[in-house]
């Protein structure tokens, strides 16, 4: 059973944005954005689908709440401490990072939020997948339930695959595409539906198609979908002067964007259709993962100028 709070937390909204832009009109590729928001922003986009059966799980096995594992400005430890908060559950964070520096945005936000912040070296943090670290951890903490990075899990999944993506307001998608870092989200994707799915990665992970497939279903299996490992740069998190110019176009074209996730992916997208790898005449539809909390933390670290914080963020006409 869901009580009101969680059904508050979990009941979710979708917008739909046709893109308009010079280069889609040139290329003839018709463009939707898919969003997915709730009442608190943390924990929109992605985030809101991958927690969902992860938390109402806290609440069936009658637990006090999660532990989980995130870098120093992850948006899945805002969106785990944002919704612990709002349904009354413990929430502790196992943080890569040396020490803890609360003047970082992120973490300020996730310790107001009652979430507990705890750091991890480097090299302990390679181990959050073990299952015997894991075990360790479970045993210092046996009133919470483990929570995976990123929320990338069976259930995390599950609550993706909720997401009718292939049905715009338009008519039905030729293509459904989205950002893929831990390949929960993607896994969902394919999982839900039979139109041809395409993955951007935006993380340099060689194992990244290995843990996309654990997650499929096995009707899931052999369904028409790609991983483009392309248009990662220079890695996670880093990004050059021509992906933020193109996410400050993309905001001056009312699209609000980071250069990490979903600015990544989509100028990604955008050199594929250039490119003729995106056939004209297409009807493409784009899931936008959330994540516009971490512009502060890019700020923070002076990866972005206060105007570029306004203006992606969606807080000024540019």
């Amino acid at each position: 059973m869901l009580y009101s709070s969680e059904v508050q937390l979990l009941t979710t909204k979708t917008h739909w944005q046709q893109l308009s832009h010079p280069v889609l009109a040139r290329y003839q590729v018709q463009l939707w954005i898919c969003s997915v928001d709730t009442a608190i922003p943390q924990v929109s986009g992605n985030k809101c689908l991958k927690l969902k059966y992860a938390l109402a799980d806290v609440f069936q096995q009658q637990k006090a709440g999660v532990f989980t594992f995130g870098g120093a400005f992850s948006n899945h430890l805002s969106a785990v401490a944002a919704s612990c908060k709002l349904l009354g559950l413990q929430s502790v964070a196992y943080v890569r990072s040396d020490s803890l520096d609360l003047n970082n945005p992120t973490l300020a936000f996730c310790a107001a939020q009652g979430m507990q912040l705890k750091t991890l070296d480097r090299s302990r943090y390679r181990q959050r997948h073990d299952a015997h670290f894991i075990r360790q951890l479970q045993q210092q903490h046996p009133q919470l339930l483990s929570l995976p990075e990123g929320g990338t899990s069976a259930e995390g999944a599950r609550g993706v695959a909720e997401l009718e993506l292939a049905m715009t307001p338009e008519g039905a998608a030729d293509l459904l595409v989205c950002a893929s870092a831990s390949g929960g989200t993607l896994a969902g994707i394919i999982n839900r539906h039979t139109t041809p799915v395409l993955g951007i990665a935006v993380v340099k992970d060689r194992t990244l198609p290995e843990k996309i497939k654990q997650l499929l279903l096995p009707q899931s299996s052999t369904r028409l979908w790609q991983l483009s490992t392309d248009y990662t740069g220079a890695g996670y998190a880093r990004f050059d002067d021509g992906l933020l110019q193109f996410c400050r176009d993309m905001a001056r074209h009312q699209l609000y964007v980071e250069p990490i996730y979903t600015g990544k992916a989509l100028a990604g997208l955008f050199s594929m259709i250039t490119s003729g790898q995106i056939a004209a005449g297409s009807r493409v539809s784009f899931l936008h993962t959330g994540g516009l909390q971490g512009l502060q933390g890019l700020h923070y670290r002076g990866l972005i100028t206060a105007t570029d914080l306004a203006l992606l963020s969606g807080s000024t006409a540019g």
